[in-house]
């Protein structure tokens, strides 16, 4: 098997089933294998799923394992060279499957890879970073970048200062289309399974580079991505408490003591101001919770 697919499902029936039709719609020409993990989903999903696609293999879980327990769920199953990580708000383009899977074949040190992401209208949605420091994290902790979007560190983040046109090594791609070369899971393990949601995929890139694998936003090809339709069912101060904790935990993994102790000061801070957004109906364009 030249690919294993596995997205992760919760309350995304039908933008998971224009997902899978257009996998099948455009059928890659390598072969391919792909698993939907549902996280206890009540709005058919799982039905529609057995019902309209047969050939794929369905993982339903009793409750909801959060996102790098259920892909590591399928990839254990999987025997693919390559596994892809598909969000189920995406569609993929005709051919974007067999470029992504081209590129990291000829490109040996990539152990990851990912590939532009485009809006409904064809406007580009930014999917790489830089990965994260404590400036930029206090500013997003404190959700000060909704107000100030041009500060220096998060700019520097969100690398705003390149275009997304040239295909390059970077430190982090977005989870949404992120293929793993299967050896590179031999060599540094599965995702992290303290993450629930978010962060899991930066830590996979983080532990890939301190290994010698470079992770590559590929501008070759494109997918479509409806962003966080997931995230807009749930309520602002669950979503804020699970991002704070990933972050947290992120920053204990992998920086020093003083950045862990700032940030976790700062931790309820984001709780209350989330729950702020929620009692006054503060709408904002989602970056990070």
């Amino acid at each position: 098997m030249d690919v294993s697919i596995v997205i992760v499902s919760w309350q995304v029936k039908e933008p998971l089933r224009r997902c899978l039709l257009s996998i099948f719609d455009h059928r890659p020409l390598r072969s391919v294998e792909v698993f939907v993990v549902d996280n206890k989903s009540t709005d058919g999903t799982v039905e529609m799923v057995i019902s309209e696609f047969q050939s794929v293999t369905l993982i339903k879980n009793e409750k909801n394992l959060g996102f790098a327990t259920a892909c590591n769920q399928a990839i254990k199953k999987s025997s693919g060279a390559y596994i892809l990580i598909l969000n189920p708000d995406t569609e993929v383009q005709p051919g974007s499957i067999d470029s992504l899977t081209d590129f990291m074949q000829t490109t040996r040190d990539c152990g990851i890879a990912g590939c532009k992401l485009i809006n409904d209208d064809g406007t580009l949605q930014p999917s790489a970073r830089r990965f994260p420091d404590l400036l930029s994290h206090i500013i997003i902790l404190l959700k000060l970048h909704n107000f100030f979007p041009h500060l220096r560190p998060v700019t520097k983040y969100y690398m705003s200062d390149w275009p997304h046109d040239t295909t390059r090594p970077v430190d982090q791609v977005m989870g949404a289309c992120f293929m793993i070369r299967r050896q590179l899971l031999k060599d540094i393990g599965l995702f992290d399974e303290h993450f629930y949601i978010w962060y899991e995929e930066v830590d996979l890139c983080r532990r890939a580079l301190t290994t010698g694998w470079k992770t590559y936003f590929f501008s070759g090809t494109s997918i479509i991505h409806q962003k966080g339709r997931s995230f807009t069912q749930r309520n602002p101060v669950v979503l804020q408490t699970i991002f704070g904790r990933s972050l947290l935990y992120y920053f204990f993994k992998h920086s020093n003591l003083y950045s862990y102790i700032i940030l976790l000061i700062l931790y309820p801070i984001s709780i209350l101001l989330a729950f702020i957004v929620m009692m006054f109906g503060i709408k904002k364009k989602r970056k990070d919770f």
